[in-house]
């Protein structure tokens, strides 16, 4: 058994000492007895949240987690081995210290002018509505959401909905087959273009004047765009660390580009990391839902999204994905990931009520319908090879307004602080 003695907490920028101790603690049950004769070195695991996930606690133990989103691995010899949970935290705090300096009073600064785009006569104001077109057309429930928001964020959203979509149909959509990695080479050229006012058409029109508006930054995008690269020449993960890095480009990148638009209410006490580290773990929540629904669909294609490793401890192969029959083996590896896809979403939702209240309606009612998903497949006995799992007409009717009532709701940090 590999002994789990460090911990990084979601909250913190480093390993705290105590928390390291607290972690010794918590596991010392696990930890391998000194007087065993087995010479063999290993690597150590360390995450409590994570990768303790289907470890009873001992006799007279109270199980207990701590806000941990990856794996952090050191060799016998104590060297640390960055985790990709770590690499996105920095991109976490890239964010939130961009958005501070924004909200920050500067009245000796020199305002930066936007360049202008060469569009027709109220074609800004065509692009933008087009976004919202488009939105609707493909998220509807959200697009709902949005309505309750001020139009410059309304439409903001919009555009880097779109703009996702667009990048997204890149390696999805009918023309995937055709796309090599020199197309999305080019595909970040136009996106560094638009960041700097030079728009290739009227939606990226609509995302650069959305950009010269808020503080948004332009590696999530980036990161996006790594994701689809990764599609193009990756089709399985060895852990659930490379996952987790796999679901931030895909998906967690959303969150990060979001925030600055949808703004974090003015009686809020949370630190703006934690907002940040709040809307990654939404955007991860979704892509680990999305990964369990569509993996029939995914392994038809030849992909397996899941970590080889967790099917290897379930006893579970590539073949049993690919020949797609349920078995007992199949259910208790399922009934980890969607445990783990639910720690996501209850990290998630703390960070939600953070929001400026106009902007949270569409947020609560994407995180409840995401995670009703997961409802779906244990409904479906854990068949997601050949039934999807979806939410029907009538429960994303029902969730709206208890959506719409959780937007209402006081910030999580100051229910908090009111104890």
């Amino acid at each position: 058994m590999a002994a789990i003695t460090l911990l990084r907490s979601a909250s913190l920028p480093g390993l705290s000492d105590a928390l390291a101790r607290d972690a010794q603690h918590v596991c010392s049950s696990y930890l391998p007895n000194n007087n065993n004769k087995e010479k063999k070195r290993r690597w150590i695991l360390c995450s409590l949240k994570y990768a303790c996930l289907g470890v009873d606690p001992a006799p007279g133990e109270i199980a207990r987690t701590s806000p941990v989103y990856s794996s952090l691995t050191v060799t016998p010899a104590g060297e640390a081995v960055i985790s990709s949970e770590q690499k996105v935290y920095d991109v976490v705090l890239k964010q939130a210290a961009l958005l501070k300096r924004h909200l920050r009073p500067q009245p000796h600064t020199i305002p930066i002018i936007p360049k202008d785009l060469d569009l027709p006569r109220n074609g800004l104001k065509q692009a933008y509505h087009r976004c919202g077109e488009i939105c609707e057309e493909y998220a509807k429930t959200f697009y709902l959401g949005t309505m309750l928001m001020t139009e410059d964020r309304r439409r903001a959203i919009w555009a880097i909905y779109v703009w996702c979509r667009r990048t997204d149909e890149l390696v999805d959509g009918p023309n995937a087959s055709h796309i090599t990695p020199s197309a999305l080479d080019r595909w970040e050229k136009r996106l560094d273009d638009l960041f700097t006012g030079r728009p290739y058409d009227m939606l990226d029109a609509a995302l650069s004047d959305t950009i010269s508006k808020f503080p948004i930054d332009i590696q999530p995008f980036r990161d996006m765009i790594e994701g689809m690269r990764s599609d193009l020449r990756k089709t399985r993960y060895k852990n659930f660390d490379e996952l987790y890095m796999y679901c931030y480009y895909v998906a967690g990148t959303v969150g990060l580009m979001s925030v600055p638009v949808m703004g974090i209410a003015p009686e809020s006490k949370a630190t703006t990391e934690s907002v940040y580290s709040a809307a990654l773990a939404l955007g991860i929540a979704n892509q680990l839902t999305n990964i369990l629904r569509d993996v029939g669909e995914d392994a038809r294609r030849g992909r397996i999204y899941l970590p080889q490793d967790e099917l290897a401890e379930a006893g579970l192969s590539d073949e049993d994905i690919f020949n797609g029959v349920v078995t007992n083996k199949w259910r208790s590896f399922m009934k980890r990931q969607i445990k783990r896809a639910r720690m996501f979403f209850e990290e998630a939702e703390r960070g939600v009520t953070e929001l400026s209240q106009a902007s949270r309606w569409p947020v609560w009612a994407s995180l409840l319908l995401y995670r009703q998903i997961l409802d779906e497949i244990e409904a479906n006995d854990y068949n997601n090879f050949t039934k999807r799992a979806y939410v029907g007409k009538a429960k994303k009717l029902l969730a709206l307004p208890v959506a719409y009532g959780r937007s209402l709701l006081m910030p999580y940090s100051l229910r908090n602080s009111q104890k």
